[in-house]
């Protein structure tokens, strides 16, 4: 893997066999969480990262024999238990012994409860999903039986939700529509699911619509009602002079979202993440390319998500694909940034601080 930040080759060779490395100032580390020799299934692809409440890590995945071939395709985890450099041998946390499952989201509250959603397909395309979840009180030991969070087909998850200043829960969705299994249809759409966890309930915000479609937004907050959303832009993969990353607000909590608008930021059809960290700037994780997977770039805003301009590739190889980033920020203020790469074979893992992103010293 290409990067420019270079380990130590020990320091290097450790970390891809043992897990994770606290990072020194101005240094990424790059890890392998899952690969080849983990029997899951050859295909694992996205993944999913959170802290728990007793401070393990905690990985989920979707895996089986590939995207559409194996109707089986589950959901596993994998743990790093606080203090510990080695990931847990996986263990399938979810699968239907009717439906392909996909897309796990893997989130604590702040309760301490995990979360766990995913999607299960009921046909041979994703336009065919409802949104499934689950929930542990034990810190991932154990899960409850699965609950439907939706009934309309080709609605999914793909982002980690984001606590609310009132206190509920933003979920991340979206509305697939669509039979080409190599395109995202312009009719596509975002949505967001509020939680209240006091009453239980969960209401829907209105539908994202773009020119393009857009899908699997990822918002933050950016102060309080306010909140930033970008989305991955609709089209198909072969590479648009005008496919670029969808922007959307609301200013009321996540009821209500703007129309989806273009950036100045390239999207060649793929996932993306964003959040607020704590020193009070603002994250984005993407492929800046029109057509490629490739950089996978961090850019950093200091005014709330209007510009990104620090940029820096945490992952640039020629011909290789970076897809799929999850990004949080752990408790020790650390930030952690899961990614899927080796032709969806892998799942790999950099982790740095905030002194690290471009621009901290400005």
């Amino acid at each position: 893997m290409a990067s420019r930040f270079p380990l130590h080759p020990l320091l290097g060779l450790l970390a891809l066999l043992v897990g994770a490395v606290v990072p020194a100032h101005g240094e990424v580390v790059h890890e392998r969480v899952v690969g080849p020799e983990a029997d899951t299934g050859p295909y694992k692809h996205p993944g999913s990262i959170t802290e728990l409440a007793n401070g393990d890590l905690y990985v989920a995945f979707f895996s089986g024999k590939g995207e559409y071939e194996d109707p089986s395709a589950g959901i596993w985890a994998t743990r790093q238990r606080r203090g510990s450099r080695r990931w847990s041998k996986p263990e399938q946390i979810a699968r239907n012994p009717f439906h392909a499952l996909g897309n796990p989201v893997v989130w604590t509250a702040p309760d301490g409860v995990a979360w766990l959603f995913y999607v299960t397909r009921h046909g041979d395309l994703w336009d065919t999903s409802r949104i499934t979840g689950k929930i542990s009180r034990d810190n991932a030991r154990n899960w409850s039986e699965p609950f439907n969070l939706t009934f309309e087909a080709g609605t999914m998850t793909r982002s980690r939700p984001v606590v609310l200043a009132d206190g509920r829960y933003l979920l991340p969705a979206y509305h697939e529509v669509g039979e080409d299994p190599e395109a995202v249809s312009a009719e596509c759409t975002s949505f967001f699911l509020i939680h209240d966890p006091v009453r239980r309930t969960w209401t829907e915000s209105n539908r994202v619509r773009s020119r393009l479609g857009n899908i699997q937004p990822a918002p933050a907050i950016v102060q309080g009602d306010h909140l930033v959303a970008f989305c991955r832009r609709g089209g198909d993969y072969e590479g648009r002079p005008d496919g670029w990353m969808v922007r959307t607000e609301s200013h009321d909590g996540g009821r209500t979202w703007s129309a989806g608008e273009d950036t100045d930021i390239p999207n060649p059809n793929a996932a993306v993440d964003f959040i607020g960290l704590r020193n009070g700037r603002h994250l984005l994780v993407c492929n800046p390319s029109f057509s490629e997977r490739n950089p996978l770039q961090l850019a950093v805003s200091d005014d709330g998500g209007r510009t990104f301009p620090h940029r820096m590739d945490l992952c640039n190889e020629p011909g290789a694909s970076f897809a799929y980033p999850t990004v949080m920020q752990a408790g020790d203020g650390r930030i952690h940034v899961l990614y899927t790469a080796a032709g969806r074979t892998e799942l790999r893992r950099a982790v740095l601080t905030e002194a690290d992103l471009p621009g901290a010293g400005r």
